[in-house]
């Protein structure tokens, strides 16, 4: 990569760099005299300190992150789990305004949460495709009101988790069955990984054994479908959803959870569910937030979105809409340029967050 990049680069130019299998490219371009300001944008979460710690190569990595000048996190608690490790494995320091230093350099730390590209998204939702998806899902209904989950198909994402919770409200709440059913959409990755060949395995054992034990002539309490559909159709399947349902075990941000408030219908929008452990949740705070590992709670957040009244779902829509257009992702480019720049109003908002 820094063989391919460092020709290109002009003096003026600002480089950002995406995500963790690139964490040592700032190291590289500066080896190769590159002097310009290089930003990284981590996209999943900084781990705790002492769990990476247990990474052979863990002070390698960090000390390669030391190139850059600015490193962007999507969340306040990952930003603070990175100065947490300068300071207690490193023995480094940080500054009030989240300057760090280690290694005889330092790096500018911030949280820029990702955003929804809102205005195109909502555009997407209201074009034939997603109207026509809408429709066929609104026939397929036959009265009963849809739970929707949308992920691609990874351990992260705790859908053996989300399938007994929902299982778990059926037993306790038998006034469900029949008149609710959960719509999971997993697109598959990685397929050739044994690890991930087990999740799916698990997953198509515990869908069977709901659906045999739940299921009557006419509904099925799972459908579960493993394939991948286009943002448009997705928007139309989520506008028919009573309720989002988005618990991953572990998330940098989780744009599924913007996406489905996105989608609403503002007179009678559905309730969005969502994991405590899953970036979104830091800025979502009008969805009900839960512990995917709770069976129980995830069961009973399940129940009180199917029974919120009309007026307390606008009311918790409406606040969610407002901040996805306020924080969208042009707002997050702004946010995290500024401050690669080293602009003083973007310096002053990093050591204010």
């Amino acid at each position: 990569f820094a063989d391919a990049l460092a020709p290109l680069i002009q003096p003026d130019d600002l480089v950002w760099v995406h995500d963790y299998h690139l964490m040592p490219l700032a190291q590289e371009l500066r080896r190769r005299g590159v002097k310009n300001r290089i930003g990284f944008f981590l996209h999943i979460p900084w781990p705790a300190r002492r769990l990476l710690a247990t990474l052979p190569n863990h002070r390698e990595l960090v000390e390669a992150l030391f190139e850059f000048d600015l490193l962007g996190f999507q969340t306040e608690d990952s930003a603070s789990a990175f100065e947490d490790y300068v300071t207690g494995e490193l023995g480094g320091t940080v500054t009030p305004d989240r300057r760090a230093h280690a290694f005889g350099r330092t790096a500018q730390v911030g949280a820029f949460p990702i955003g929804l590209d809102v205005e195109t998204f909502e555009a997407s939702a209201q074009d034939e495709v997603a109207q026509a998806e809408f429709e066929r899902m609104q026939a397929s209904l036959s009265g009963r009101a849809m739970i929707v989950g949308v992920d691609r198909l990874d351990y992260s994402k705790g859908l053996e988790e989300r399938f007994l919770a929902y299982e778990q409200a059926l037993i306790d709440h038998e006034e469900l069955r029949e008149q609710v059913f959960l719509l999971q959409i997993a697109t598959p990755s990685r397929e050739e990984v044994g690890a991930y060949q087990d999740i799916r395995a698990r997953l198509d054992a515990v869908t069977g054994r709901i659906n045999g034990a739940f299921a009557t002539v006419d509904w099925v309490p799972i459908r579960y479908v493993n394939r991948a559909y286009r943002r448009d159709e997705l928007a139309g399947v989520y506008r028919a959803a009573k309720i989002g349902l988005v618990t991953p075990l572990r998330d940098g941000m989780n744009l599924v959870a913007k996406e489905y408030v996105a989608a609403q219908d503002p007179e009678d929008p559905g309730v969005l569910i969502l994991s405590e452990f899953a970036g979104a949740s830091e800025q979502m705070r009008q969805a009900l937030i839960v512990n995917p590992f709770n069976r129980e709670e995830v069961a009973e957040a399940i129940v009180q979105g199917l029974n919120m009244p009309k007026a307390e779902r606008i009311a918790r829509w409406t606040e969610l809409m407002a901040d996805l257009k306020r924080t969208d992702v042009m707002a997050w480019r702004d946010a995290f340029v500024a401050a690669l720049r080293g602009d003083d109003a973007a310096s002053d908002r990093l050591a204010a967050s």
